[in-house]
């Protein structure tokens, strides 16, 4: 045990948690005012949701001893045996630290998906959407990558959750908004942002949070912990200037907005590769991330799905990049444990990975789809038309976000 990687991991879970409520204040901010509470409620009921489950079944089916490659089995559950030892994923930390860094992963990958359905949908089906999608759909992919199971045995590399995280909520995202449908007047009138120093706000707090993310996954305060830091400032950087760039060009101006979701795109596009590649792979990987994703929320309007706060654009795609520009520029110099990619002489990874991202978004879409297909035939995804004129805040709970007095 060891006493210095114990407290870093405990700083960086910690880091990872604030993400969620980070999260919620950066969809707050895009939303209109009359639904400001209802998107960031869903971030927060993530945070309890998953975490009951995480206690009662899911980290003992995402990380428990494999079975057959497709999930863990059940020693784990109600956390028996996970305790102060160190378990087999870190030597150097307790058990329970392990699990409880996993947990915040976990928690905000549901949150995500929120945004493409945001401004209307209810409550209690979005309450059992996350139960059941965060059963069927998180914990086995989860264990395919990280738990032992048979895309890790295959060697796809996926350091800190491009493919489980966000291919996987990116896919999720798609299928949810186009089956809920588009928001009345979408296509027709403006929907501006209520709050933009708001989401701001949320994306340096998300900015903050996912060093502990992507150094925290180095699972020891090590010399890899500190690539996989400066790898996330790198790719962040250069995403959030290459967006912005675009903008320019694109729209003839550099927004806060654009600058705020190129910086998501490049943190987004760095997780999987933070470390497995060098600094000037990680900021070439942050400068396509930004292109690529500035063209993907355009997508939504060719494809006709109303993605509110553009999960896809930035999270699907940007976690496709990433999964495939791993297997391009991974290099064992800088992680032995990993594999040299296709720069350096190893054709096989990018098909690996390739594998990995396709595998991820066809089950991920599959049964999302069977999810809110059971929600919609037995409770009904959303909001009445008049609760939808009148804000979710309201009409869900009985709140308001902002009160003027005059």
């Amino acid at each position: 045990m060891n006493a210095a990687d114990t407290g870093f991991m405990l700083i960086a879970s910690a880091m990872v948690m604030l993400m969620t409520p980070g999260l919620a204040v950066f969809y707050g901010g895009l939303v209109r005012a009359k639904n400001v509470l209802s998107v960031v409620m869903h971030s927060f009921a993530c945070m309890g949701i998953v975490s009951v489950i995480w206690v009662l079944y899911g980290y003992s089916l995402a990380f428990g001893p494999d079975v057959g490659g497709v999930l863990g089995n059940f020693d784990w559950v109600m956390l028996k045996g996970v305790g102060l030892d160190a378990g087999p994923y870190a030597p150097g930390i307790p058990h329970v630290l392990f699990c409880a860094f996993q947990l915040m992963f976990a928690i905000i990958t549901p949150a995500l998906i929120t945004g493409a359905f945001a401004e209307r949908m209810r409550f209690w089906p979005f309450f059992w959407f996350v139960v059941l999608w965060t059963t069927f759909v998180y914990l086995p992919v989860c264990h395919w990558v990280w738990g032992g199971g048979w895309l890790q045995k295959l060697g796809a590399l996926d350091f800190a959750g491009g493919t489980v995280i966000h291919v996987n909520s990116g896919a999720a995202a798609l299928v949810s908004s186009w089956f809920i449908g588009k928001r009345m007047g979408w296509g027709h009138e403006p929907f501006h942002p209520n709050n933009l120093p708001l989401t701001l706000l949320g994306a340096g707090l998300l900015w903050f949070g996912w060093f502990g993310f992507n150094a925290g996954s180095a699972l020891s305060a090590s010399p890899l912990a500190a690539l996989a830091f400066f790898n996330t400032q790198a790719a962040t950087a250069g995403a959030a200037l290459s967006w912005i760039l675009a903008e320019a060009v694109h729209r003839g101006k550099p927004t806060t907005l654009g600058i705020a979701s190129g910086a998501l795109a490049g943190l987004v596009a760095v997780t999987p590769a933070a470390g497995f590649v060098g600094p000037a792979p990680a900021l070439f990987i942050g400068l396509v991330a930004g292109l690529l994703c500035y063209a993907g929320v355009f997508a939504k309007f060719k494809g006709g799905y109303d993605d509110a706060l553009d999960v896809v654009g930035i999270h699907g795609v940007g976690g496709v990049w990433g999964g495939l520009a791993t297997g391009i520029f991974a290099a064992k110099y800088w992680n032995p444990s990993g594999a040299d990619g296709l720069l350096f002489g190893n054709f096989s990874q990018i098909a690996i990975q390739g594998i990995g991202v396709v595998v991820a978004v066809t089950y991920s879409l599959l049964v999302t789809f069977l999810i809110v297909w059971l929600l919609e035939r037995f409770m009904g995804l959303r909001v009445a038309s008049e609760a939808e004129q009148s804000g979710l805040d309201l009409t869900e709970h009985l709140e308001s976000g902002y009160k003027i007095e005059a």
